[in-house]
Order: C-alpha cells, then sequence, then structure tokens
C-alpha cells in the first residue's frame, strides 16, 4: 500500500505538472478553463473556484485540462474559447505542458546537487584476474587519487579518466595506500560492451571494483544549477538518440519503454534508496514525458503543434474532418502503445512464471 502511495504521489507530480502548464498559460491568454482533473472517468472529489471545476477522478493514471470551445461541437466564436484565438497563442497553450515537465525535471536535478547525493568513491574493493591493475601491483583497499596526473575524487571521475585516455597502452594511476603515495603503470585493456542504451562500444578496462564506500557530494546553489542544466541537456541527448535507435530498429522496445506497470516496480525501488533517488525518478519521468509529448505524432502536443503550424502557414483552420481523422489516429496508435508496453512489462516481470505455467 505505501508502495502504491507513493508511485501514485510521483505519477501526480508529473501529471499535475504537465496539465498545470496548459492551465496557467491558458488563464494568462484569458483562455476560459472548465476543469482541472487528476485522473480520468467519475470524479470522486470535485470543487468549483471561479469558471473552473477541480476535480479528482477514479483512474488516475493520467488528467486532463478542459478548454472552453477547444472542439468544433462546442465552439460558439466567443472571445475567451481557445479556438478563438490565433494559432501561436494556441501553440503557447499546448506546448507549455511539456515545457513544465521539462523545467521541474530540471529543478528536480538541481535540488539534487544542492541537497546532496551519495557517490561512490576512488577506493578500491577488487581486483581482476588478466586485467592491468593487479598485474601492476594495485591492492584491495588502495585509494585512487590522480589518473595520468588528473585528479580524481569519486569513481564516476575515475571512469570518464579511464575512457578519456583508454587509446593509450598504459595508464599512470597514483593511489594512496597506508598514507602513502604509490604510482603504478597499469596496463589499459580495450573489450566490446553493451553502453547504456545496448549498443557495443569499446570500453578501456583496468579491472578494478569500488568498494562500498560511499560519500555524501553537495555542491553550492550557482554550480548546482551548472550541473543541473548539463544533467538535463544530457538526458535529453540520450533521450533523442534511444528514440532514434527505437525508430530504425537498433533497439528494442521491450527493453527501453516501460508503462504503469513498471513505473511502479521502479518507483518502488527508488522510494526504497531514500529521497534523492525519488526525486532522481521524478526528474527522470518528466524530461521523458516533455520529450515524448512533443513527438510530431497524432494526440500528443507534438501533433497538435504540427497541425497549428500547418494552420498559421495556410492562414485558415484544419478542417473538423481532418482533425477528428488525425484525432482517431493518435487515440488508436496509444493504445496499441499502451498494450505493447504493459505486454512487455508483464513478460519482463513475470514471463519466467509464465513460461513455466505453459511447459
Amino acid at each position: 500500500m505505501i508502495s502504491l502511495l507513493i508511485f501514485l504521489f510521483v505519477l501526480g507530480i508529473v501529471i499535475i505538472s504537465h496539465e498545470f502548464g496548459h492551465f496557467i498559460v491558458a488563464k494568462k491568454l484569458g483562455v476560459r478553463v472548465e476543469k482541472f482533473s487528476f485522473g480520468f472517468g467519475r470524479a470522486l472529489l470535485k470543487i468549483k473556484k471561479g469558471d473552473t471545476e477541480y476535480a479528482l477522478s477514479s483512474v488516475p493514471l493520467g488528467g486532463y485540462v478542459k478548454l472552453a470551445g477547444d472542439n468544433f461541437e462546442e465552439f460558439k466564436g466567443k472571445p475567451d474559447e481557445y479556438l478563438s484565438r490565433p494559432p501561436q497563442q494556441r501553440a503557447a497553450i499546448v506546448f507549455a505542458g511539456p515545457l513544465f515537465n521539462y523545467i521541474l525535471g530540471f529543478l528536480c536535478f538541481w535540488l539534487i546537487f544542492f541537497a546532496g547525493y551519495p557517490t561512490l568513491t576512488t577506493k578500491v574493493g577488487g581486483l581482476l584476474d588478466g586485467f592491468g591493475a593487479k598485474s601492476s601491483g594495485m591492492e584491495p583497499g588502495d585509494k585512487i587519487i590522480a589518473v595520468e596526473g588528473k585528479k580524481v575524487f569519486f569513481w564516476d571521475d575515475l571512469q570518464k579518466q579511464v575512457q578519456a585516455n583508454k587509446d593509450n597502452k598504459f595508464l599512470n594511476i597514483s593511489v594512496i595506500r597506508s598514507d602513502k603515495q604509490y604510482d603504478f603503470k597499469v596496463e589499459i585493456k580495450s573489450k566490446e560492451l553493451g553502453d547504456s542504451l545496448g549498443q557495443k562500444r569499446s570500453f578501456g578496462l583496468i579491472g578494478v571494483m569500488p568498494a562500498d564506500e560511499i560519500v555524501k557530494v553537495r555542491h553550492g546553489a550557482l554550480n548546482s544549477f551548472g550541473l543541473a542544466a548539463a544533467k538535463t541537456l544530457d538526458m535529453t541527448a540520450i533521450t533523442y538518440k534511444a528514440l532514434w535507435y527505437l525508430a530504425t530498429g537498433k533497439l528494442s522496445m521491450r527493453e527501453s519503454m516501460t508503462g504503469p506497470l513498471g513505473i511502479f516496480l521502479i518507483t518502488s525501488k527508488a522510494a526504497a534508496l531514500g529521497f534523492i533517488a525519488l526525486l532522481h525518478l521524478i526528474a527522470v519521468l518528466n524530461i521523458s514525458l516533455a520529450i515524448f509529448n512533443l513527438l510530431p505524432l497524432p494526440i500528443l502536443d507534438g501533433g497538435h503543434m504540427v497541425l497549428l503550424a500547418i494552420e498559421k502557414v495556410r492562414g485558415k483552420m484544419i478542417s473538423e474532418k481532418f482533425e477528428r481523422i488525425m484525432n482517431q489516429l493518435g487515440i488508436s496508435l496509444l493504445l496499441f502503445l499502451a498494450i505493447i508496453v504493459t505486454y512487455n512489462d508483464l513478460m519482463r516481470i513475470f514471463g519466467d512464471k509464465i513460461s513455466r505455467l505453459f511447459k
């Protein structure tokens, strides 16, 4: 039950952030908002304030903002209706949802860097046979302080420096052992391994494993801002690269996409690791949702923006029939995608048990 409540809390933050973006920009532009709902289906709780009804609905797997006159059937030509506004204003309302998700993701990363996050030190926990570190004389318990003369403080720093010098035959590595510094010439080996996107890539390996020594790293407010911006941009680039790999068949949909069930399990694991891990998940989900929603597909915000761009170029609205067809295609596409990701989640989690049932 606690895991379910945390899952709904995380999902709620992501959904409300997105819908609040649509809501606040619509309000600022003078478009009447008839309803702001967290969830779909029957309203369990609702409060009306001004022109807007705020509702908590029975299926908490999404949400929506209902704008006055946002479809041809209800449009009456009043100035406070959505379809009365020029395409650039409607595009601003549509774009605001993903934008608010993106901003919230960035703010979560900023808070992580500012509040402090756990990270591994460069203390060596183990050495692998057949690799340079062991044959050079390094020992478990050594603390690596420099690679090729460049200081390293955390395990991530060490990995980055090793990869930056992977084309070298040997690396000059300095360690602290019993308060004394020792310098080693360590052979580096290249090996093809799968990266974070499942693509084969050459990595430089020296054969060290981290100890379980963890420290909390904090940064100042300004430095955290820069680190959060870099992290957000890095994740954006990785996400678009993953989408391209999906489209070209280089990346498996089964291994790279998840639905509500998968997110529930990920949230449960993140919650068990603590607040910072949960905050990191919220950041990732917000940025992922922002990017996904901006894809130029029917029914998504990106698809609506494409139609608005066409309208702007043509100088007149898209026909009601064409928009209805596009929306139907979009709904069909999302339902198809939902079925696939749910099936993949079930197979990923219960695949072994299901296989045993049919043996």
